[in-house]
C-alpha cells in the first residue's frame, strides 16, 4: 500500500470514528433529557469468575433450582440481537459471562431501549442463573441498566488493539481488548505481594520503610537525575535515583533489617529494558555480607516462581530459564576471561592492554578511566548478553563501585555481585562500605569526576558521611528490579509491557 493510500484509509477511518462518535453524542443527549445519563445506583453482589468457579460443574437441572439473584455489572463487549432475544457478552475486572436477554423478562419498553445501547457500553443486570442450550453458563436478566455511556467505538472485534504504540498510549483500550495485558499487570500485582509476605516471614521480619523521593542532593547511584524546584524554599531538588543513602541511614539508627519498593527516576535513555521511571525493591540487613544476599536472593525467586507462576521453569522469548537454584558464581575477572580468551590474567588489570581490547570492540574509552571502568566495558559488551540462565557476578571493580566494601584479599575489587538473567541485570549487591575515612575519599573521587564531565558521577554526601561517622554495623545491601522480574515471568520482550502507562513522546 502506498503512503498515499495509507493515507486516505487512515482519513476514512477517522471520518468513521467520527460519525460513529457523533451518533453517541446524540444518544447520550437524548438519554440526559429524559434520565439520569450516568446513575451511580446499581451495586454488583457478584463477579463474572465467581460465577463461573462456583457453578463450573453444575448442569441444566441444578441451576434451576438456584433460587438466587445475581447482579453483574461490565462492559459490554458483543452482541447479537435476534428478534425478541439477545445475546450480551460483558466483561467485568474478573473475566466475561453471558447475558440472555429477553424482551418477555424485562419491564415494559427497556428491551426497545437496550436495542439501542452500543458495544463498549457499561451496563448492569441481575437475574438468574442458567445455561443455554449449547452449555453456556449465562444470566438472564430481569432488570437491565445503562450505567455509562461509551462515546467512541471499540477496536474492531477480530483484531482487537494490536498497534503496539496504540496499546502503550491507550493502556485503558489495551486492558479492554487484551486479556494478556490483564494477566500481566495481575500477575505483577501478585509478584510485589509475594515479595513483602517473603520480607516479613518469621526468621526475616524485614521491616517495610519510606524514605524521601525528592533530595537535596543526588546519590546511591551513579545515574543523571531529574532536577525539580522547591518554591517555598527556593531550592533545586532531585529526584531519586536510589534509597540506599537513606536507607543506611536507618542502619545507623539501628533498624537492622528494612526494606522498600520505591520508585526511582534517572535521566537516562528509553529502551525495551529502560524506562526513565522504574520500581525496585531495595533491602538492607545488618550482620549481614554479599554472600548472605545472595543465597536470599536465590531463594526468593525459587520460591516466588513456584508461587506466582507454579513451577521455577520459565519460558522466556524461546529459552527455557529454571530458577531453581543453585545458581552459578562467577567472577567479572572469570567471566571477561571465559569469553576473552585473548585476555591473560596479567592484561585485566593493565590500562593499556584494556584500552586496545576496547578499540577492538569499538569501546571509545574516557582517558580518565582506570583498569576497573575499562574491564567492566569490556564485560557489559562482550559477556553480558551471553548469562542466560541465573548468574550471580562478583567482585566488581573498586573503581565503579563507589558505595561497595573493598575485599579484603584484593583492595582492586569489591564485595559486590549482580544477578543476571537473560543477559539482563536483575540484581545489585554488595557489602557496604561502613568506613567513613573509605567512603569520604572515594565521594571526593567522584567529585573529580563529575568536576571532569561525568553527569552520572555522585555528589558529595557530607550527612551521609557523618552518619557513618557514628557508627553502621556490618551490612549487605541489595537492590532488585521490580520491572524486569516482570518481564522474565511474564514473557515480556519490552518493559513498556509491564509498566501501566511507560514514559512516551507526546503525540504530534
Amino acid at each position: 500500500m502506498s503512503k498515499q493510500d495509507t493515507k486516505n484509509t487512515d482519513g476514512q477511518h477517522k471520518a468513521d470514528e467520527n460519525r460513529l462518535v457523533a451518533e453517541r453524542r446524540d444518544k447520550l443527549r437524548a438519554i440526559k433529557a429524559t434520565s439520569i445519563a450516568f446513575p451511580n445506583d446499581f451495586h454488583p453482589n457478584v463477579h463474572a469468575a465467581q460465577l463461573h468457579q462456583r457453578f463450573a460443574d453444575d448442569d441444566v437441572d441444578v441451576l434451576a433450582n438456584v433460587e438466587e439473584t445475581f447482579a453483574l455489572a461490565g462492559r459490554m463487549l458483543a452482541k447479537r440481537v435476534m428478534g425478541k432475544i439477545a445475546f450480551v457478552s460483558i466483561q467485568d475486572g474478573s473475566g466475561r459471562i453471558q447475558f440472555v436477554v429477553q424482551r418477555d423478562n424485562l419491564p415494559e419498553g427497556l428491551y426497545q431501549q437496550f436495542k439501542q445501547w452500543d458495544i463498549g457500553d457499561i451496563i448492569g443486570g441481575s437475574g438468574s442463573i442458567f445455561r443455554t442450550q449449547k452449555g453456556e453458563l449465562s444470566v438472564k436478566p430481569s432488570e437491565l441498566r445503562l450505567l455509562t455511556k461509551s462515546l467512541r467505538p471499540l477496536p474492531e472485534k477480530y483484531h482487537g488493539l494490536t498497534d503496539t504504540e496504540t496499546r502503550y498510549r491507550q493502556r485503558y483500550v489495551d486492558l479492554i481488548m487484551n486479556e494478556n495485558t490483564r494477566t500481566i499487570f495481575r500477575t505483577r500485582a501478585k509478584i510485589i505481594s509475594f515479595i513483602r509476605g517473603f520480607m516479613e516471614a518469621p526468621g526475616r521480619e524485614f521491616l517495610e520503610v519510606e524514605t524521601p523521593m525528592m533530595h537535596p542532593i543526588p546519590g546511591g547511584a551513579t545515574a543523571r537525575p531529574f532536577i525539580t524546584h522547591h518554591n517555598a524554599l527556593d531550592l533545586d531538588m532531585y529526584l531519586r535515583i536510589a534509597p540506599e543513602l537513606y536507607l543506611k541511614r536507618l542502619t545507623v539508627g539501628g533498624l537492622d533489617r528494612v526494606y522498600e519498593i520505591n520508585r526511582n527516576f534517572r535521566n537516562e535513555g528509553v529502551s525495551t529494558r529502560h524506562n526513565p521511571e522504574f520500581t525496585m525493591l531495595e533491602f538492607y540487613w545488618a550482620y549481614a555480607d554479599y554472600s548472605d544476599l545472595m543465597d536470599l536472593t536465590e531463594a526468593m525467586l525459587r520460591e516466588l516462581t513456584k508461587t506466582v507462576i507454579g513451577a521455577t521453569q520459565v519460558e522466556y522469548q524461546g529459552r527455557s530459564i529454571d530458577f531453581g537454584g543453585p545458581y552459578e558464581r562467577v567472577s567479572v575477572e572469570q567471566a571477561v576471561r571465559k569469553f576473552n580468551p585473548q585476555l591473560a590474567d596479567a592484561d585485566l588489570w593493565d590500562v593499556s592492554t584494556l584500552q586496545s581490547a576496547c578499540a577492538e570492540l569499538s569501546i571509545q574509552p574516557e582517558k580518565s578511566w582506570g583498569a576497573g571502568k575499562l574491564l567492566l566495558e569490556i564485560f557489559e559488551a562482550t559477556v553480558e548478553s551471553k548469562l542466560t540462565d541465573p548468574v550471580f557476578v562478583t567482585q566488581y571493580p573498586t573503581e565503579v563501585s563507589p558505595l561497595s566494601r573493598r575485599n579484603d584479599q584484593n583492595p582492586l575489587v569489591t564485595d559486590r555481585f549482580e544477578l543476571f538473567v537473560a543477559g539482563r541485570e536483575i540484581a545489585n549487591g554488595f557489602s557496604e562500605l561502613n568506613d567513613p575515612e573509605d567512603q569520604a575519599e572515594r565521594f571526593r573521587e567522584q567529585v573529580l569526576n563529575k568536576d571532569a564531565g561525568d553527569l552520572e558521577a555522585m555528589h558529595y554526601d557530607a550527612d551521609y558521611i557523618r552518619a557513618l561517622e557514628y557508627g553502621m554495623p556490618p551490612t549487605a545491601g541489595e537492590g532488585i528490579g521490580i520491572d524486569r522480574l516482570v518481564m522474565l515471568l511474564t514473557d515480556a520482550a519490552s518493559i513498556r509491557d509491564v509498566l501501566l502507562f511507560p514514559h512516551m513522546r507526546p503525540e504530534a
